[in-house]
């Protein structure tokens, strides 16, 4: 019997598009979010059973946690600038086997110069070359129409594994020890991230792919889609954008945006436990805070593709002060619960607001350098406040007075990211030009 002959493909067939590949970018960049900062912010959980073994004070198991942040920080550029010239996927994959190694070493520890050298130095290294700054140029290599949305889906990671890991270390060192999480969390790093970080790819054109999953060069869509037109200061030299208001407008919030998240991922649950709270209700609030957050990044992203960036990035900080006022004015346990609340929607938001408004504006040739160098901004302000906290809680045996210049600080990165006059440096608001426009300041 002869085979029928085949069915031409129905129009809904033809129709259908393969999947966009920069979706499973996104997905691999949420994965690695989730397993890198997820294990990375489950220190705060670490800390007064470390102190218990050791006898060490606040002030000296913070210091690991500042020398983390700094080293993290100032390696941050060089990271940016090595993805600028070699790739992201090199960059990551190598940055995500030392992190997870390091975080393996952390269940040998044997006294405080052993953390500060294993976690404060060459894991905060090797976290630099893996975080959500690289990943967010990668990702706006990918998306253009769609930039805040993709960054905020893959900076979503880092709010589940806050959710998940959290609660899930703190779970196990009240099962087995700090020792045996610590190696777990390493395990998971090795085993499961760095394979997913393999996935990715450079860039679409290295797949034959436009942005966006575009057929062709996209020039439609919105009043002035980014990546269609050119900013006035959009940079041919990196360097050229130190001498612009905008850059610093956003560096110095983001400054403090590293102030008043590094301090809680650190300094909450020791302050909950101060308030008589244990320490999985504790990490059960820090992980509610994580969980509200991926609401807080999606929904945020998705308005910054509609609306001002600007405007959605200082509601963002002026939310979060509000979160701090929470902490400090309601009684506990209430002002735990208000604080991780409030705080939940805005925890993660500035990261891929601050970085696809430094997109639309510098563009693309240099974001990963430019990125760098805000995040060494972030670290700065990150590694003051763990310190400051830290030695400001042994003198006065509260946490009230670092979290009172957390919430004042705030409102200054309020009123940094309004003065940004995105309107006039934006791509998004420039007419479609045909030849690069000088840098002008």
């Amino acid at each position: 019997m002869n085979a029928s002959p085949k069915s031409p493909p129905s129009a809904a067939a033809r129709a259908r598009k393969p999947l966009y590949y920069g979706w499973i970018v996104v997905a691999a960049a949420f994965f690695i979010a989730f397993v890198s900062v997820g294990s990375r912010h489950g220190f705060g959980a670490f800390v007064n059973p470390m102190r218990e073994e050791f006898g060490w004070s606040f002030g000296l198991i913070s210091l690991a946690a500042t020398i983390g942040m700094l080293a993290n920080g100032v390696f941050q550029p060089f990271a940016g600038w090595v993805y600028d010239t070699l790739g992201a996927r090199k960059v990551i994959v190598v940055g995500l086997a030392i992190s997870g190694l390091c975080t393996l070493l952390l269940s040998l520890t044997p006294n405080l110069l052993f953390l500060i050298l294993v976690f404060g130095v060459v894991g905060s290294i090797g976290m630099s070359a893996g975080s959500i700054t690289t990943t967010g140029a990668l990702l706006s290599r990918w998306f253009r129409r769609r930039r805040a949305t993709a960054l905020g889906m893959g900076t979503a990671g880092a709010s589940l594994g806050g959710l998940v890991l959290v609660p899930f270390s703190a779970y196990l060192i009240e099962a087995a020890d700090w020792r045996t999480t610590w190696f777990v969390l390493g395990a998971m790093l090795l085993a499961l991230g760095v394979p997913v970080a393999c996935l990715l790819r450079n860039d679409p054109a290295d797949l034959g792919l436009q942005p966006d999953g575009d057929q062709e060069p996209s020039e439609a869509a919105g009043p002035s889609p980014a990546g269609a037109a050119q900013g006035p200061l959009e940079v041919e030299s990196w360097r050229d954008s130190l001498g612009s208001a905008p850059y610093w407008q956003l560096t110095g919030a983001y400054c403090v945006c590293g102030a008043t998240t590094a301090l809680m991922s650190v300094h909450f649950i020791p302050h909950a436990n101060d308030q008589g709270i244990a320490l999985s209700t504790a990490a059960m609030a820090f992980g509610l805070m994580s969980g509200l957050n991926i609401v807080g990044v999606v929904l945020a992203t998705a308005l910054a593709d509609r609306f001002p960036r600007k405007h959605l990035l200082a509601l963002v900080y002026a939310g979060r002060a509000l979160g701090y006022a929470a902490l400090l004015l309601a009684p506990a346990p209430w002002s735990i619960w208000a604080f991780a609340a409030i705080l939940g929607f805005s925890w993660w938001a500035t990261a891929p607001l601050t970085t696809s408004l430094t997109a639309d504006i510098y563009g693309l040739k240099y974001l990963g350098t430019l990125s760098g160098i805000t995040f060494l901004a972030h670290q700065i302000g990150a590694a003051a406040s763990i310190q400051v906290a830290g030695i400001l809680r042994d003198l006065t045996g509260s946490y009230h007075l670092p979290f009172a210049i957390a919430g004042s600080l705030l409102l200054v990165a309020t009123l940094s990211a309004l003065s940004i006059n995105e309107r006039q440096y934006s791509a998004r608001y420039q007419p479609i030009t045909t030849s690069p426009t000088p840098f002008t300041t």
